[in-house]
């Protein structure tokens, strides 16, 4: 081989092009709902994702995504938010309330697209319960340095949110909702990108506990109090379906 970095340079372009939302996201379209088409989402890519869908669709939409901080991309009718990744901050707080009120009222004539990928859970973050914003950030920053693994991780973030663990979907009812999924997780589990604010979520609140106590982890009463609530159980979304459109399984295939 007369050139290794650049095939190797080559390989990873390939890898990387293989999940651009541009080429992976259009042949996961839906077909137009008879009545509104509502566009929302989070996660590192949800820009990208938005730009692209209003780049194939044919038809009126509106809605909103949150990215991470620059990662914003030019939509002319879907609003673009950007918040901080890993810590939730103060502006993901007021994106994931601003998410969850547009997808109040809806109809079963009306569709709801969501679009989600990695980093969806730190910028959709809204605290479940009596638990404060500061004790979401606590555990968050807790849960990242403990050596958790990221499916353990995602579990707890959905009992304590008013808005992860299928809760978003659930709100979208009864319009048609269908997700489409950029994975960043090990064994592309739909449920596990962005902690499936959209996806039915088959965990319970003692296992999130039981993530707690292996790590050890010092949390706040609140936290504690609430996934002893038999309330904070996963909640069931209907009418709803998904795609993963890409993935780091799929980008390596390419390479």
């Amino acid at each position: 081989m007369d050139d290794p970095p650049g095939f190797l340079k080559k390989l990873l372009n390939i890898a990387i092009t293989a999940a651009q939302p541009a080429l992976c996201l259009p042949p996961h379209l839906p077909a137009p709902p008879a009545g509104r088409t509502l566009v929302i989402g989070a996660g590192k890519a949800s820009a990208a994702m938005a730009a692209a869908v209003e780049a194939q669709w044919d038809g009126p939409l509106d809605g909103l995504v949150v990215s991470c901080y620059g990662f914003g991309q030019a939509c002319e009718q879907i609003e673009i938010l950007e918040a901080a990744h890993p810590i939730p901050d103060e502006a993901g707080l007021a994106a994931a309330k601003k998410i969850l009120a547009s997808v109040q009222d809806l109809t079963c004539d009306d569709l709801v697209l969501c679009l989600l990928s990695g980093g969806g859970s730190a910028l959709l973050t809204l605290p479940a319960g009596d638990i404060r914003f500061d004790d979401k950030q606590l555990i968050n920053d807790l849960l990242l340095r403990c050596g958790a693994r990221i499916s353990e991780i995602n579990v707890v973030r959905k009992h304590l949110s008013a808005i992860k663990g299928g809760r978003l979907g659930a709100a979208c009812a009864p319009a048609r909702l269908h997700t489409l999924i950029i994975s960043d997780v090990p064994g592309d589990d739909p449920g596990m990108v962005a902690s499936g604010p959209t996806i039915p979520d088959g965990s319970l609140p003692s296992d999130a506990l039981s993530v707690l106590e292996k790590y050890d982890l010092n949390v706040p009463t609140s936290v504690r109090r609430h996934l002893e609530n038999p309330m904070s159980e996963s909640v069931i979304v209907k009418n709803t379906s998904h795609a993963v459109i890409a993935s780091s399984l799929q980008s390596l295939e390419a390479a």
